[in-house]
């Protein structure tokens, strides 16, 4: 039977996102009671990734599954993450939020990442 857990989801997004020449600076990065599933960089690019794992025949899909109340509090997040410690880092020029949904079926894992797809407002 396939792991369709959280953790395998974030595993295989964060294995593509390294394939893909990103940097993983943190899973699961806490900032007090805010979390952001993957924190990846590349060149001066800061992307939180939000980690969305599904079945195929879920009857919500990953994209859908994102409420305002998650949007805005992956946006808090990520100004947080900013301020408190990539304001700092020289190398760092953007900072954006990314979704990153993993489909789960029997061919395997299918993964979409959407760049920016929530708005730090």
């Amino acid at each position: 039977m396939q792991d369709v857990s959280g953790g395998a989801a974030e595993d295989a997004v964060a294995a593509r996102l390294v394939s893909e020449g990103w940097h993983v600076r943190g899973r699961r990065v806490r900032l007090q009671r805010l979390e952001i599933d993957i924190v990846a960089q590349k060149g001066d690019v800061v992307a939180c990734v939000e980690v969305r794992g599904r079945r195929a025949d879920a009857l919500v899909s990953a994209m859908d599954s994102i409420d305002w109340k998650k949007r805005r509090a992956l946006g808090r997040a990520a100004k947080r993450l900013w301020s408190r410690v990539l304001a700092d880092e020289p190398g760092v020029r953007v900072v954006r939020i990314d979704l990153a949904t993993v489909t789960f079926g029997p061919g395997g894992a299918a993964i979409e990442i959407v760049e920016g797809a929530i708005p730090i407002e």
